[in-house]
């Protein structure tokens, strides 16, 4: 008979082990010597330790689930308390039992940290929503709408709260967002509007400012013309391909009126020489406006000097091309800036343009991609076709991107 702290076989190779209640069988060899017998049944002991010791280094050292460590665990007890093995099983048992409190620990610890995430995420959110509410009363079109973007990818990246929480969150969101968005709508649909109205005022003004043209009735109509100029003036930009073509039309008709009657008074060349005088230096000051840096302060001394400017009356006719022409430039440097701040406000316009240079650097990206097939398979005939191609896709794309750099982006 053979035996060891924890183990002995007995004359007929028996094999048992020890433990706090008593011995209990584990098996029976008959092939060789006891010694061997109990070296047997201690490798499988060491084997509980070595499975024991790598489920501890698991929960220790992964994100190993409070219920996959549980059922590892109770899958270990099972087979240590039925071992048919030689050695300290009451040790493995105390080590299953302090791993038990370290998952415990650990469950506590981890569910700790997921509520304190969600009262962060739930203050993150309710914060998002009182801006996103804020934001929806403001005026500042672009601004706002780009901060209501970036508010949007912000909460995508939050954990959720509970199903309920989220949704009343989330709806409030939603409805601030909506809100701005009908609000800008409704802005910029009246501003259109604003823009067919001056465009059809303009019209009456250009067809009654043609009826005079072949007036000789000089006093009355260059009255009328001031008249209608400041109706002009009064009525606000129309659309700039309309505004163009009315404005050639509008002054046109009066240039054929005061050619007409400058004819007659070429005897005022004298107080149209002097006024040439003024309107120079009229439209010197005009040109010390440029570059625009301050729209709304040049506007406002633009106009005061074309007030003066028309108060002036008329200069010599081989003169007014020049002299009007630098007044013009000045007006169109305005007209321009208005209309790159117009841009710059109108964020459906730039979302069509965003759309498009998505669309071109994708076809690119696309053909690219099928060139470098085409040369890697030997395909050089398609390869040529399909850089032509892309040629004209980034000139277009090019195009593009500098249309997309009036937004400011």
């Amino acid at each position: 008979m053979s035996s060891d702290p924890w183990g002995r076989v007995d004359e007929t190779g028996t094999v048992y082990v020890r433990t706090a209640d008593g011995e209990r069988e584990v098996g029976s060899w008959q092939a060789g010597s006891p010694d061997e017998a109990l070296a047997y049944f201690q490798r499988k002991y060491d084997g509980l330790v070595v499975e024991i010791g790598l489920l501890e280094r698991r929960v220790r050292t992964t994100d190993l689930s409070s219920k996959d460590a549980t059922a590892a665990i109770d899958h270990l007890r099972s087979t240590v308390t039925g071992a048919h093995a030689v050695g300290d099983l009451a040790a493995l048992e105390a080590r299953l039992d302090k791993l038990v409190g370290q998952v415990e620990e650990r469950r506590e610890k981890r569910k700790a940290e997921r509520a304190k995430a969600g009262d962060e995420a739930r203050t993150a959110k309710e914060q998002l929503v009182a801006e996103a509410e804020q934001l929806a009363e403001s005026e500042q079109w672009r601004v706002a709408g780009e901060r209501l973007r970036s508010l949007v990818d912000t909460w995508k990246g939050l954990p959720r709260l509970d199903r309920k929480s989220d949704d009343e969150l989330w709806h409030r969101f939603s409805h601030a967002r909506s809100v701005f968005s009908k609000r800008r709508k409704a802005h910029f649909a009246s501003l259109d509007a604003q823009r067919d109205d001056a465009r059809r005022v303009k019209e009456k003004l250009a067809v009654e400012a043609e009826s005079l043209a072949s007036s000789t009735e000089w006093a009355a109509t260059a009255a009328r013309y001031r008249e209608l100029m400041a109706d002009w003036k009064a009525a606000g930009r129309a659309q700039r391909e309309s505004e163009d073509e009315l404005w050639n039309r509008f002054r046109g008709a009066q240039d054929v009126f005061f050619a007409a009657r400058s004819e007659v008074f070429a005897e005022r060349d004298a107080e149209q020489g002097a006024n040439l005088a003024v309107k120079e230096g009229l439209a010197a000051e005009a040109e010390k406006l440029l570059p625009i840096s301050d729209l709304k302060s040049a506007r406002a001394a633009f106009r005061s000097l074309n007030e003066r400017w028309e108060a002036v009356g008329h200069v010599p006719r081989d003169a007014r091309p020049q002299v009007e022409g630098r007044m013009h430039a000045v007006e169109r440097a305005l007209q321009d800036a208005e209309e790159s701040e117009w841009r710059r406000t109108n964020p459906e316009a730039r979302a069509r343009a965003e759309g498009l240079t998505g669309a071109l650097r994708a076809a690119v990206d696309k053909l690219s991609a099928q060139i470098e097939t085409a040369r890697s398979a030997g395909n050089t005939a398609r390869a040529d076709k399909l850089t032509r191609e892309l040629e004209g896709r980034q000139a277009l794309l090019d195009q593009a991107l500098k249309g997309l750099e009036e937004f400011g982006g």
